[in-house]
């Protein structure tokens, strides 16, 4: 399982942000959905590495966030609120949000588990995604808010709701490294699965 912790880095300039951030992850599939847990953090649980994948991007979409992902076993049945779970996932969540808080300009973002080697791979490979999507424009997300992965011919669908033309909604894609950062995130999610025996088990991996 892989349990998310996300801290906000900026509450006293800009305020509590936390309940901003779970309207943002309610899409992504939970075991145990996003919730405050204290102060401006929020915790969920997800089963899948390519939700947690989701999951992060999101957050670090502005580097507004410390965000720790922590993989491993938590105690069943699960309960039906993150605050009541236990387990070694959810410790290694506060291992890796806590060393996120202390990048200094790198992306502020942790991954731990049991298996150290395959958590600190991903955590690697995450980053560099997590760089190329902080550092979008607001000009870029206006045009890449409107396009589906992996979908062709929807760049003059873009253009005509956004009165602008074909070649600059290109320019927006090539320049943002749109297709370079989905053609990575199955590999993020596979490197993030070795760190997890059960969904490796399940996968066949």
């Amino acid at each position: 399982m892989y349990v998310l912790t996300i801290n906000q880095r900026d509450t006293r300039e800009y305020g509590d942000r936390v309940d901003e951030l779970i309207g943002l992850l309610e899409p992504v599939p939970t075991l145990l959905h996003f919730q405050r847990s204290v102060g401006d953090e929020a915790i969920g649980v997800v089963d899948r590495s390519v939700d947690a994948v989701n999951a992060v991007l999101i957050a670090l979409r502005e580097r507004r966030w410390n965000v720790g992902i922590g993989v491993g076993p938590l105690h069943l049945p699960l309960p039906t609120e993150v605050e009541f779970a236990q387990g070694r996932a959810l410790v290694h969540a506060r291992r890796a949000v806590t060393r996120a808080q202390h990048t200094g300009d790198r992306v502020p973002l942790a991954v731990a588990g049991d298996h150290a080697q395959a958590a600190e791979e991903a955590e690697a490979v995450l980053r560099l995604i997590a760089q190329i999507v902080a550092t979008r424009t607001d000009a870029e997300w206006a045009v890449l808010d409107l396009l589906t992965p992996n979908v062709r011919g929807q760049q003059k669908l873009v253009a005509a709701e956004l009165g602008i033309t074909a070649q600059a909604v290109s320019k927006a894609v090539v320049r943002s490294h749109w297709v370079e950062e989905w053609a990575c995130r199955p590999a993020a999610a596979r490197l993030l699965s070795w760190a997890d025996p059960e969904e490796r088990e399940s996968a066949g991996i």
